[in-house]
């Protein structure tokens, strides 16, 4: 099984034509305040640790959000007391876009005007402890305001030196190519995995055209892609698997067949199946960074050791025999699935 020296460092990645240097692989922190398991109480002893340890292994990205919080700031806080002794070894990304205002519509009600953009800036720039952020994504596309208002306000942020690069997520080609055109974009995030591939023909080749970097979310399926998955009804009920289609019945059982093939695929190479699924992620170019998400250092470390997997031209066949267009089911139900434009 393919394992983490301390002493080997985590390769570098170029995200964008602007420059941004990362790890090859970053830290997602959803997990650590929302959406999976018992997150009412959250551990911030074990993610703090997990957090250091990341930061131990070379894992220089790191991935918050404005809703992670649910507008309280403490999936932000959380990160900033964690990063607080290596703050300037490291890229702090975070999101606005959301609006939090009814905990009912958390998630769905959207808000990306100019001077919401800079309220919630200004609240992660206090939450994170930092004078700057250095990714600042709009979360999702608001078909209220234009894009170009959207864009520009990040780059009035940017020369004001508060942010450093403009990301989007889940954006669409026109609305990429809109962002762009006013002020350049140096990350896209949108799902991606072997479970999930819609973005090879829509978007992957609009963001290499423009030279923008592709940050992967939920690449491991959300879990799926692992040696610990259950059926969506032994999920509690705030836990997103609980009715994310893919763990259905009916589509369960034809996805939990695909994880066992490519379980054994791992097996014959001495990985995981969590080490194959990132490995292949990273064979998709060098302008991919993905951020698997966990609570676990144990976890951590087996993510970060994909980084030395060589998957050869016959493992990537094999791949694509096992999972040819992705998963059985779709990412999201229908109310909240992101409409590309």
């Amino acid at each position: 099984m393919a394992q983490h020296d301390d002493t080997t460092k985590l390769p570098t990645r170029t995200l964008g034509a602007q420059g941004l240097r990362t790890s090859a692989l970053g830290l997602g922190t959803m997990g650590m305040t929302m959406a999976y398991g018992d997150t009412a109480t959250p551990d911030e002893r074990g993610a703090i640790e997990t957090i250091h340890r990341a930061h131990d292994l070379g894992v220089t990205f790191f991935d918050t959000a404005e809703l992670y919080g649910m507008g309280t700031g403490s999936n932000e806080q959380l990160l900033g007391r964690a990063v607080r002794g290596f703050r300037e070894d490291v890229v702090l990304a975070t999101k606005f876009g959301f609006d939090l205002s009814d905990p009912a519509r958390a998630g769905v009600a959207l808000d990306s005007r100019p001077a919401h953009i800079r309220e919630v800036t200004e609240n992660s720039l206090r939450y994170l402890g930092t004078d700057h952020i250095d990714v600042l994504y709009q979360h999702r596309v608001d078909p209220d305001v234009p894009m170009e208002e959207v864009a520009g306000t990040v780059g009035e942020l940017i020369a004001e030196g508060k942010v450093r690069f403009f990301g989007l997520s889940e954006a669409g080609p026109r609305t990429i190519r809109r962002a762009h055109a006013v002020q350049p974009v140096s990350v896209l995030q949108t799902e991606y995995s072997l479970f999930e591939r819609e973005v090879e023909t829509a978007v992957l080749p609009v963001v290499r055209e423009l030279g923008i970097g592709f940050v992967p979310y939920s690449p491991l399926g959300r879990g799926f892609l692992t040696s610990a998955v259950q059926p969506a009804a032994a999920y509690p009920a705030d836990d997103m698997r609980a009715t994310d289609p893919r763990w259905q019945p009916g589509n369960y059982e034809k996805n939990l067949d695909a994880v066992r093939q490519l379980t054994a695929l791992a097996g014959e190479k001495g990985i995981t199946v969590t080490q194959l699924a990132l490995a292949w992620l990273l064979a998709q170019g060098e302008d991919i960074v993905p951020i698997p998400g966990t609570r676990s250092p144990r976890r951590l470390a087996e993510n970060v050791a994909a980084a030395s997997v060589v998957l050869t031209p016959q493992d990537l066949a094999r791949i694509q025999e096992i999972l040819p267009h992705g998963s059985a089911g779709s990412r999201y139900g229908e109310e909240i699935m992101p409409q590309w434009d």
